[in-house]
């Protein structure tokens, strides 16, 4: 993840989808379901997901929305 902390600029690591802690079955939603469910309209149409960023320095976390990768 190429992202910066609004807090404090330094790096922000990939925590995962924000659906996989949604609850105790979260991580077992499959990707297409997950993006109608993610809050954040037209994901599914544009090949984005949404995830969890969370600073290496503060702690800070934020809802980043991501493209998919396609894999050869």
């Amino acid at each position: 993840m190429d992202k910066k902390c609004s807090v404090c600029q330094k790096d922000m690591h990939d925590a995962g989808k924000v659906v996989d802690y949604y609850g105790d079955y979260a991580a077992y939603i499959d990707i297409q379901d997950a993006q109608l469910i993610d809050g954040v309209p037209g994901t599914e149409d544009n090949h984005q997901c949404v995830h969890l960023g969370v600073c290496s320095s503060c702690n800070y976390m934020e809802e980043i929305v991501i493209s998919e990768k396609l894999l050869k």
